[in-house]
């Protein structure tokens, strides 16, 4: 899944190589090979070796990576709302080991990665409402009410 997760970013980044989705998709796609690495070594030695996301900013991913540089080629909605489908699966799977583990190692790992999966799934319904706003957005410019970020 980690495997088909991280492929799936890097052909995104590809589509997005002339904007700032390409350094988002590029860093989901870092984490999902990081991920397997993860799951491959707990498997073949029981080591973990946990590290911070690539997304790991402190302002969220608009604030520091896109400056105003967003676009949409079409039909992208559609794949990331079909990557935010992707991204629950692995969180409902990792939470489903979660809730069978009893070993302390295994929470730990399940607890990472679901924390992870999560913040991913986060990421992705950004872009979505970003992309989305820009779509269907109209307002009056005198009298529209615009959210902070």
């Amino acid at each position: 899944m980690e495997k088909e997760g991280e492929k799936f970013y890097r052909s995104q980044a590809d589509k997005n190589k002339k904007n700032g989705l390409y350094v988002i998709f590029t860093a989901l796609a870092d984490d999902e090979k990081n991920h397997a690495d993860i799951l491959s070594g707990f498997s073949k030695d029981n080591s973990i070796v946990l590290s911070d996301s690539n997304l790991s900013g402190s302002g969220g991913v608009f604030k520091d990576y896109l400056k105003n540089d967003i676009k949409q080629e079409s039909g992208q909605l559609d794949t990331y709302r079909e990557a935010l489908v992707k991204e629950q699966e692995s969180i409902d799977l990792y939470r489903s080991f979660l809730d069978k583990s009893n070993d302390i190692r295994d929470t730990k790992l399940f607890g990472y990665l679901i924390e992870q999966e999560e913040m991913h799934y986060s990421t992705i319904e950004d872009i979505i409402f970003h992309l989305d706003k820009a779509e269907s957005w109209v307002e009056s410019p005198e009298f529209g009410v615009r959210e902070e970020y």
